[in-house]
């Protein structure tokens, strides 16, 4: 199974900023306290943003009490502060960065289930589009940004490379997230980010409370789950400047469809330290060991009939069948490191680091090929059981920067960013135990000698870059370079197969402020992907690497705020060379390939309403022209599919989303609708998927503090509260949607798939369906 570890993130800081009440703001630079500057909240230029274009991935966050903690008066007015910047219960929050950056607040993950992860909380902002496959939390999902996709994002945890979306849970529980944040269109200069054209998504961590305590839940809900957790705070060690936290959950669900059980144990880990000169060190680590089934995605065919006759597609209990639950799971163990150190130096000098280290191990079953075994084989039926196991996946580098304040408006700095990705793969076969479970896979790679894959890249990148700002802060601007140097390879038992690249990653923005109510801004940059190595195995052309893709992206900003709304207006423009997508092949594995040129232009346009009577409304919608540039070989039929001038593939173009919070004493409720327009899923044009609509729903209440209880709460989560039956999006892209060759239907009878294989490679998609109707119920406590 290939899981792709990927590099980009972004990570937001407020240098040197405490805001108190949420009137009364001081920011001072360290060596220029005169220019220290005390201002209300409503003349404030810049409440939410860093000191330039993009936050710094190294520096360690304020800390910031949480709203789960016992409060002081104190901390109360910190948070009070913390949510007059967020709109719609946290659905948005106030930016003033000179690029588009979108986030849900810690105000809006506390209303959502603690199955969330990261995609199920970014559905409503409008430049994505999030497939999930189930409801629990177990899996991730996919992403679609601006005719982009997950695999063009940097994907980030504290600003270090996080697992791939479709494993987004194994790297944080969503009780330890502070915040999400999406800049759909750019990336900063000095984050590890290996493929960024579709931006950056960002996961805070919790920061370890000064007080001791702690924070439990239990869930319970739709398909057999259950769901523990317990986080316990050391509260500041004496007098060391150093606290920390440790938590540890477990669920259990069955799938939303067909046979079987998921189970999923998961541990957090932090530990800060603050100096009184600024300086700061944060460690964040997590653990994760997850047992769960490999979801069966349907073809269009598969989708209409269980739409139309309820018959499903899922796996089956039956030990004879090679649709076998416990034959086609997934076993796996990952491990999740970063540490970011912010030194404050002498003679206005400033030193960050980010080390970061992720390390996985794991297998894949599904069923192979029937072997007759005479009368003394295990059972009569499907016998053999296939792996992709791997052995190791290991991913380590560091971000190293030097910084200058040259004077009080301007900052120069400049670093290294190192990373070595390598993945070990093989491919044991051995036969299927009697009772239909997989034989255990790493005798059989010690008794057989498999056919294997390694594959990874080792990557070099300088950049410098130079954050100002004029005219009483009002005028931003950030210029940087970034240079990529990377040597990519995969080898098999036979060959071996290299290839050395290089990328040029400039950046400009500038932003300016032009009263408490009003900001404009403009961003352009280059961004690049590069193809997985692992997956480049895949390839029948192999050695031949494919090119990078490479995009040049431009946008421009509007932003307004005053004490009833918050209203941000991004257009943009993309210009993508050597479009790479990926085709699905089964058994979460795919097949890389290049589509040419692309062009993406539209705007995004999101509202909040601040809190009026309890109620906070909040909308977004993204309406995009994305175009295919390029007529396209395909190497199936040796044809040329005319594609030049259609609609670009996962590529809708309207996105909308509607969601309303209120509150009321104790009780919170939230609500919201999205709608993704129909898009193509093929490269011919000739399989599309019609638009959907999805909705969510949260209903709580916070009791009184009892006993050791703080902050006693219970509240109810819904989704698919009309139980609707849509596919929510493709698995990746295909050439076509049938084979002329054989004269398949799309639309009715197209068995492009048998099992886990594809007799007419690259013809008809496989998609994600939206869960049937779930309830989850928690209750929570701090203490």
């Amino acid at each position: 199974m290939t899981r792709y570890h990927r590099t980009p993130g972004l990570r937001n800081r407020l240098r040197a900023m405490s805001c108190l009440a949420g009137v009364v703001c001081i920011a001072a630079w360290p060596e220029f306290p005169a220019a220290a500057a005390t201002q209300t909240a409503s003349t404030l230029p810049h409440p939410a943003s860093a000191t330039a274009h993009h936050p710094t991935p190294t520096t360690a966050p304020a800390p910031r009490p949480q709203a789960t903690a016992p409060r002081s008066a104190e901390d109360i007015s910190v948070v009070s502060s913390r949510q007059a910047l967020n709109g719609g219960g946290g659905m948005m929050r106030l930016e003033t960065a000179p690029h588009a950056v979108q986030t849900v607040a810690k105000e809006y993950i506390d209303m959502r289930a603690p199955t969330s992860t990261a995609l199920d909380l970014i559905k409503n902002l409008p430049s994505v589009s999030v497939s999930t496959p189930d409801t629990a939390g177990m899996q991730g999902g996919m992403i679609q940004v601006r005719g982009l996709t997950d695999l063009d994002m940097g994907l980030m945890i504290d600003g270090a490379p996080a697992a791939a979306a479709k494993y987004m849970a194994e790297d944080i529980d969503s009780e330890n997230l502070e915040e999400v944040n999406v800049t759909p269109g750019s990336s900063a200069t000095d984050i590890p980010v290996m493929s960024a054209a579709g931006g950056v998504m960002d996961e805070r961590s919790h920061t370890a409370s000064h007080k001791f305590g702690g924070l439990m839940d239990f869930s319970y809900g739709t398909n057999n789950l259950s769901r523990e957790f317990l986080r316990l705070e050391s509260g500041d060690i004496g007098n060391s400047g150093v606290r920390s936290y440790i938590s540890f959950s477990h669920t259990h669900n069955r799938p939303w469809m067909g046979a079987g059980a998921n189970d999923r144990r998961h541990l957090d880990f932090g530990i800060q330290k603050d100096w009184e000169n600024g300086s700061t060190a944060k460690v964040f680590l997590s653990w994760n060991n997850e047992d769960f089934i490999i979801d069966n995605y349907p073809t269009e065919h598969e989708f209409y009939q269980y739409k139309k006759t309820g018959t499903g597609y899922g796996r089956t209990a039956d030990p004879t069948s090679d649709n076998y639950w416990k034959n086609n799971n997934d076993h796996w163990n990952q491990v999740f490191l970063t540490a970011p150190i912010h030194l404050v130096l002498p003679a206005r000098f400033s030193f960050d680091l980010q080390p970061y280290f992720s390390f996985g191990q794991g297998w894949d079953a599904s069923p192979g090929n029937p072997i007759d075994n005479g009368a003394g084989g295990p059972y009569t039926g499907p016998n053999l059981t296939n792996f992709f196991l791997q052995n190791s996946t290991r991913q380590v580098g560091a971000v190293a920067k030097l910084g200058y304040r040259i004077d009080p408006h301007n900052e120069l700095s400049a670093g290294y960013w190192y990373e070595n990705n390598y993945t070990l793969q093989s491919y044991p076969s051995g036969q299927t135990n009697a009772d239909g479970t997989p034989p255990n896979p790493w005798e059989l790679y010690r008794t057989t000698a498999p056919y294997g894959q390694d594959a990874g890249y080792e990557l070099h990148s300088l950049f410098v870059q130079d954050n100002a700002k004029y005219l009483h802060d009002k005028l931003v601007i950030h210029a940087g370079f970034k240079f990529v140097m990377a040597n990519s390879w995969t080898a098999d038992p036979y060959s071996r197969y290299s290839t050395n690249t290089t990328e040029p990653l400039p950046q400009l923005s500038i932003g300016y402020t032009f009263n408490e109510h009003h900001q404009i801004y403009v961003n352009a940059e280059g961004d690049y992907r590069q193809p997985s190595a692992v997956d480049m195995g895949w390839r029948p052309t192999s050695p031949n690497f494919l090119k990078n893709q490479y995009s040049i992206k431009e946008e421009l900003g509007y932003r307004y705020h005053d004490k009833y709304i918050i209203a941000d207006v991004a257009l943009f423009n993309y210009n993508v060379t050597n479009r790479i997508v990926n085709q699905y092949i089964g058994m979460n594995s795919f097949l890389p390939f290049s589509i040419g040129n692309q062009t993406m232009r539209g705007f995004d346009m999101m509202v909040a309403g601040r809190s009026i009577h309890g109620f906070s409304p909040y909308a977004s919608v993204e309406y995009l022209h994305a175009t295919q540039d390029s007529d396209v070989p395909d190497p199936y039929t040796n044809t040329l599919i005319h594609s030049k001038g259609t609609q670009a593939v996962m590529a809708p173009r309207v996105m909308a989303n509607f969601g309303l919070t209120y509150t009321y004493k104790g009780f919170f409720a939230n609500g919201n609708v999205h709608y993704t327009g129909p898009q193509s899923v093929s490269v011919a044009g000739d399989q599309r998927i019609p638009g959907y609509v999805t909705d969510t729903l949260s209903l709580g209440y916070h009791f009184a503090p009892f006993l050791f209880a703080k902050s006693p709460t219970f509240r109810l989560n819904f989704t698919n509260l009309t139980g609707s039956i849509v596919r929510t999006g493709p698995m990746g892209v295909v050439y076509r949607g049938s084979d002329p060759n054989v004269n398949l239907s799309t639309h009715t009878t197209n068995p492009v798939w048998s099992g886990n294989q594809a007799p007419y490679a690259g013809y008809g998609n496989s998609f994600m369906v939206e869960p049937r109707f779930s309830m989850t119920g928690t209750i929570s406590t701090a203490f």
